[in-house]
């Protein structure tokens, strides 16, 4: 099988993923901080190390404020509730200010709360390309304005967004910036710092290279403290059992529960092979295989392509059509008489699709990652003219 979705889930993993866990499975597979014993302490060693791996990664300032979640909605479901719920939850109506980019793992809580009366909710256009205007987030702002959530790329067009620009207006006016990196975390360069990012969101399966129930949630220090905070879930935390409610401390009053241990080995070798092979190559790479298919395509009146010609512009992401077939069509042709894997649809977010004329069938994605090779891509655009044809 030739895989080109990696924008849902990499494949395959970094090769030492498997071998951590495997190895973490035989040796160290105790409940972490739940009794002093060798293997207890040494899990809980594993999970501290992994916090302090993402918290260098993305230039944070605290571990103890990276908490470890299920994926990425998890994550952003985690933040969004519990501030709107937990700190914001007093009588005034908060205004938060979204994209028609968002996947529905932002898009959906945000609107069930709009729809709920809980917050007033403004979802800023994008350009005929897929960019969001930072000068568009500034004209939303209200009065009554409390955070701006949206991606740092399209997970539909693969654009990557002027998070750097939008994070200086939301510090500017005092607002929350949290930003949803679930296309971005792994491959591109992300600085909580220098970015003005209030909350980050990241799956750890994705370009981290980490297996599936795993990912990240940091909470910067312009957030409330855990108190004023919603918890998620509420339980064990093995530290802390006296107390009658979850402890005010971070990352324990979020991460209720036995956490995903095995998971978060494996996420952790992912993250050291994706700092030994340098994150900028590997973007430069999925960058040369989505223009490939661009140059190809592009002129060919058989074919619709959205977004920039410039692959630069992009992660490893492009959608595409093709004349005359439905994108779940052409996908179960790749697949069964092509042995080659995109994603046809409408990617779990429709306000793009809306945008850009293709709802509701959606289109074809195809995401290539780090381990995908040029003669994989050319393999699949002789399938599809093959197909257009």
């Amino acid at each position: 099988m030739i895989y080109f979705d990696n924008a849902a889930t990499s494949f395959p993993k970094a090769p030492t993923v498997q071998k951590t866990m495997v190895k973490f499975l035989e040796e160290d597979a105790a409940n972490p901080g739940r009794a002093g014993h060798r293997m207890a302490v040494r899990a809980e060693e594993m999970i501290d190390a992994v916090r302090l791996k993402l918290t260098r990664l993305f230039e944070g300032v605290s571990h103890e404020r990276m908490i470890f979640t299920l994926n990425g909605t998890d994550a952003l479901n985690m933040g969004i509730k519990g501030l709107i719920q937990g700190v914001w939850d007093n009588g005034t109506t908060p205004h938060i200010i979204t994209t028609v980019l968002e996947h529905n793992s932002v898009s959906r809580p945000l609107q069930a709360m709009a729809d709920r009366k809980s917050i007033e909710l403004t979802r800023v256009d994008c350009d005929d390309q897929g960019f969001v205007d930072p000068a568009s987030i500034h004209a939303a702002i209200k009065p009554n304005t409390r955070m701006v959530v949206m991606t740092h790329c399209s997970n539909v067009l693969g654009t990557i967004q002027d998070i750097t620009a939008i994070g200086q207006i939301t510090r500017e006016h005092e607002l929350l910036f949290f930003v949803d990196a679930a296309q971005t975390a792994g491959v591109v360069q992300i600085s909580i710092k220098k970015m003005n990012i209030d909350l980050l969101a990241f799956p750890g399966h994705k370009s981290l290279l980490g297996p599936t129930g795993t990912g990240g949630l940091y909470v910067g220090e312009r957030c409330p403290e855990p108190q004023q905070m919603n918890p998620w879930r509420e339980g064990g935390t093995g530290g802390d059992s006296a107390t009658p409610t979850q402890p005010n401390l971070f990352p324990y009053y979020f991460e209720g529960g036995t956490p995903n241990t095995v998971g978060i080995a494996g996420l952790g070798a992912g993250i050291d092979w994706v700092l030994e092979h340098d994150m900028a190559s590997t973007l430069a790479h999925e960058q040369m295989l989505v223009q490939t298919l661009i140059d190809r395509l592009a002129d060919d009146e058989r074919f619709t392509l959205y977004g920039p010609r410039d692959a630069s512009k992009r992660v490893g992401t492009v959608v595409l059509n093709v004349e005359g077939y439905e994108p779940s069509d052409v996908g179960s042709i790749l697949d069964d008489s092509f042995e080659i894997a995109v994603r046809p649809g409408l990617h779990c977010a429709p306000y793009i699709h809306r945008r850009l004329g293709t709802f509701p069938a959606g289109s074809v994605r195809v995401s290539p990652g780090a381990f995908n090779t040029l003669e994989e891509m050319n393999t699949l655009l002789s399938a599809l003219d093959e197909i257009a044809g």
